[in-house]
């Protein structure tokens, strides 16, 4: 569900902001807004899934990496990062900012996903207790099973997470 109250930031491609729009008003115009999303990998270096709930606002049931959403007006991306992983996966741990890339793409329900998304990375090796409003499932799971996953199946994951996990993989887990 979505609060239709909620807010996201507008930046432009340099993130610098432009004021705000309602979340849902963004997505039906495709207007370039602030985003974020956490991967988490455990000790073995797998990173934990989370997969949408069914009933979320655009691609529900579809996997994705560990925690995504925005930041509200006046709140820093790390904080909103670090609200989001317990409001929907149960837990908090320590991430660092890797990278940040802009990607346009067109989603279920005539929405567009236009998002300056910054790329955070953490660990944690427990197992999460999910919010079953935002989460309908997770796993942890090995890079390489991973990678083969999406290159067979890439209609069952998120758009921003195909769009980022190679330069995930290759330049931003963990040590």
């Amino acid at each position: 569900m979505i609060d239709a109250e909620e807010k996201v930031i507008l930046v432009d491609e340099s993130d610098r902001p432009l004021g705000t729009m309602d979340k849902l008003e963004a997505h039906r115009q495709g207007v370039l807004h602030r985003a974020f999303s956490v991967f988490v990998f455990n000790e073995q270096n797998e990173l934990l899934l989370q997969q949408r709930a069914h009933h979320k606002y655009h691609s529900g049931g579809l996997w994705t990496n560990t925690c995504c959403s925005h930041p509200r007006p006046g709140e820093e991306v790390m904080d909103a990062a670090h609200r989001r992983l317990v409001e929907e996966m149960g837990f908090d741990c320590p991430i660092e900012f890797k990278f940040s890339f802009i990607y346009k793409k067109v989603l279920d329900n005539e929405l567009t996903e236009h998002e300056l998304d910054h790329v955070l990375v953490g660990q944690f090796s427990d197992a999460p207790e999910v919010n079953p409003d935002e989460v309908g499932g997770w796993r942890y799971v090995d890079l390489e099973t991973l990678m083969k996953e999406i290159n067979l199946y890439p209609e069952r994951f998120t758009e921003w997470f195909k769009l980022s996990i190679d330069r995930v993989v290759n330049v931003a887990k963990p040590a």
